[in-house]
């Protein structure tokens, strides 16, 4: 599939999020059960969803992904439990979009790596996905995932 790279950034905005280090098998359930225990707890205090789903990945060790689940949310709002209230933003981003089954996403990865060494962009830290559409409504050849990798500010 080919990809479309470029340089982004997110807007600052508060989020819900719940962390979880897991194997690549547990990926899935874990991610499920996450986005539940997130949208009960919206639901629990009034708070509606402001944008897409997205997942940090600070580690990307197949045996133990050490990833983070959110939603955006219009305001601030306290955590609860395992949940966490949060600011995500990215200043300076190489991104991508990669249209298909989560589990071909890895060709993305590749790519834009590839586009960020091309270019002279040095990856600095950790990688954002944010999720499109539902994978419980939308067949997997057309799910839609934008990829994040913040880069170092002081490239071209």
């Amino acid at each position: 599939m080919p990809y479309s790279c470029e340089i982004s950034s997110i807007d600052r905005h508060p989020a819900v999020t719940i962390k979880s280090r897991v194997n690549v098998e547990q990926l899935s359930d874990v991610f499920a059960s996450s986005f539940e225990s997130l949208v009960e707890y919206l639901e629990e205090i009034g708070e509606d969803i402001a944008g897409p789903p997205f997942a940090i990945y600070y580690s990307v060790e197949m045996e133990e992904l050490d990833v983070e689940m959110g939603l955006p949310v219009a305001r601030a709002i306290p955590g609860k439990g395992r949940i966490t209230s949060r600011e995500i933003a990215i200043e300076k981003a190489a991104s991508t979009i990669h249209t298909g089954p989560y589990e071909e996403i890895e060709s993305a990865y590749i790519t834009l790596a590839e586009w960020m060494n091309e270019n002279g962009h040095e990856p600095a830290g950790v990688s954002y996905e944010f999720y499109l559409n539902d994978p419980g409504t939308t067949a997997p050849e057309e799910l839609q995932t934008v990829i994040f990798i913040p880069i170092k500010k002081d490239g071209p």
